[in-house]
């Protein structure tokens, strides 16, 4: 009998998948297929609570949840797409491909192996992967027992396909990506973040159906923090920019700037809330790189990662036109300029249009890049510096 506390408060089809998932999970974890952290408060205690379903997919499950006590976001993703990007998933999702990885017998050091090969796939040869083996291993250990059961391995195996997961791990000491509090095997928790979205109001999926665009987004700007709040915020999401752009293991692409992927806490400090959509580099160039196009429409991954289609081999170029840094400003044009200060309006939208205008393939790109990022910290710093509401 699954305790009340675990069935999700909203959305007719999450009761049937939230079943699909806790039976798939606790019956893989009870045959020793896959074991972590979470398992035992899943499957056996039942201390793992489901609240409110934030998805608006079924086939990625996102929760509201309490685990020992502890509030927490609960993420499973349940299947394949059954139309992913590009034709081809970056994280592809088939049972047999998620579980079968380590096989009975694989010693550690060929576990390490496996996973230092998947890494230099997906991020190329970029910075010290030898060490960030020796943390996933870390990670892998849910019981702190020293060793890697073979259970461990196999989710952490599953986990490692999903690019949130490694970014979360690698980030894992930033202040702007959530903390993982545990998992069981490739459903995992990450720390509560107070408000799920950039937008401070939250309304029922049936009600959002039926709200037009232009009329959600005019909503939406009247119910934000106050303007010191949302200058901390936004320097939050230029700091997390700054994270994701060449740090030691190569650089991250951002494709889905919107609001909804991204929260802020009690203190207004920015937690990102959805990084599925955040890619290495490396992976997504080899991905698109050659892919068959009739225009620029046919090379975009996610919402924002835009190559364009040379038509002279009806073929996708694999360079990103757009940096993450553009991308965040067009996101925080509107959300800044609604409110900003008189005497700081004029250089704040000229700082702004100026970093929307930046392009991948511009001359001296990654020094305009950086100066840009710092010219703008610096102008919303000096102006909440001194303010009780930031």
């Amino acid at each position: 009998m699954i305790s009340s506390g675990y069935l999700p408060k909203d959305k007719g089809y999450s009761f049937n998948w939230f079943l699909y998932l806790f039976w798939e999970k606790c019956d893989k974890y009870k045959t020793g297929v896959i074991d972590g952290p979470a398992c035992n408060s899943l499957c056996v205690t039942e201390s793992l609570y489901f609240g409110k379903c934030l998805s608006t997919k079924p086939n990625n499950q996102m929760y509201l949840g309490i685990w020992d006590n502890l509030p927490g976001v609960v993420k499973c993703q349940m299947e394949q797409a059954l139309h992913p990007d590009f034709g081809t998933e970056l994280e592809p999702r088939k049972e047999i491909v998620l579980f079968d990885k380590p096989t009975r017998g694989t010693t550690v050091q060929k576990f390490k192996e496996m996973v230092y090969s998947l890494f230099k796939a997906k991020l190329g040869d970029q910075g010290n992967l030898s060490e960030l083996v020796n943390l996933i291993l870390t990670v892998a250990d849910g019981d702190k027992d020293g060793q890697v059961s073979l259970g461990e391995a196999k989710s952490a195996w599953a986990l490692l396909q999903l690019n949130e997961f490694l970014l979360m791990v690698i980030l894992q000491d930033k202040e702007h990506t959530p903390k993982l509090m545990g998992f069981c095997g490739d459903l995992y928790v990450m720390e509560s973040i107070e408000y799920t979205s950039l937008y401070g109001i939250s309304l029922p999926w049936v009600i959002e159906l039926f709200i037009p665009s232009g009329f959600r987004r005019s909503m939406d700007q009247l119910f934000t923090p106050s303007w010191p709040r949302k200058a901390k915020i936004a320097i939050g999401l230029l700091e997390f920019v700054e994270d994701v752009f060449h740090g030691p293991y190569g650089n991250f692409l951002m494709c889905d700037t919107s609001a909804k992927n991204l929260g802020y806490n009690d203190k207004y400090d920015l937690k990102m809330v959805d990084m599925r959509k955040i890619v290495p580099e490396t992976n997504l160039k080899e991905l698109i790189k050659d892919r068959h196009c009739e225009s620029d429409l046919d090379c975009v991954y996610g919402t924002d990662c835009r190559t364009s289609c040379d038509q002279s081999t009806m073929k996708c170029t694999s360079e990103v036109i757009q940096p993450n840094l553009a991308k965040a400003c067009q996101l925080l044009k509107d959300y800044l300029l609604l409110g900003a200060p008189s005497e700081i309006r004029e250089e704040l939208e000229k700082q702004l249009y100026s970093c929307i205008a930046l392009k991948v393939t511009a001359n001296q790109m990654e020094m305009e890049h950086s100066l840009i990022l710092n010219n703008l910290k610096t102008l919303l710093w000096k102006k909440i510096s001194y303010t009780n509401d930031s």
